[in-house]
């Protein structure tokens, strides 16, 4: 039997620069606080998570600088684009995190937000150490090379 992919789970939004930018040594799913509107309005597409990056601030995570658009339909009821909202992990995972940024200097990069199976929106985090301008060169050689060599292998 083929199995059908869920209509429920899908990508919102994905941060394609983080990958680019950083050394991800890690990532970890989390859950999101949100408002009725803000899930209405991701549910349209209307998010980035590109300037993004989350925080352990006073024993809690948070997501700061994430953009999801205005739901229309809210009227009053609605929600600002760019509020802090709290992220949701176990307080073990929390420890790790906040260590892993006061102690090693790593950077939490938000890399997916999407709707998982049963329909709720999951972030997925990445731990992260940043690179420099020759690692940036150094990635871009090596994409360009196995380019280079795909082309080689379909034409010989």
């Amino acid at each position: 039997m083929v199995q059908k992919s869920d209509p429920n789970s899908r990508l919102i939004a994905e941060n394609r620069r983080a990958r680019f930018d950083y050394f991800i040594e890690s990532d970890l799913e989390c859950g999101i606080m949100l408002t009725g509107s803000e899930v209405k309005s991701l549910r349209t597409g209307q998010s980035n998570i590109a300037e993004s990056y989350a925080s352990v601030e006073g024993g809690e995570l948070w997501l700061i600088n994430a953009h999801i658009a205005t739901y229309l339909q809210a009227g009053v009821f609605g929600h600002e684009e760019r509020r802090k909202r709290k992220l949701l992990v176990s307080r073990r995972e929390l420890a790790r995190l906040w260590q892993a940024v006061g102690r090693e200097g790593m950077t939490l990069v938000p890399l997916t937000l999407y709707f998982n199976e049963k329909g709720r929106v999951k972030l997925k985090i990445g731990v992260a150490k940043g690179k420099k301008l020759a690692d940036k060169r150094e990635t871009d050689a090596k994409r360009d090379w196995n380019r280079q060599k795909e082309r080689l292998l379909k034409q010989g």
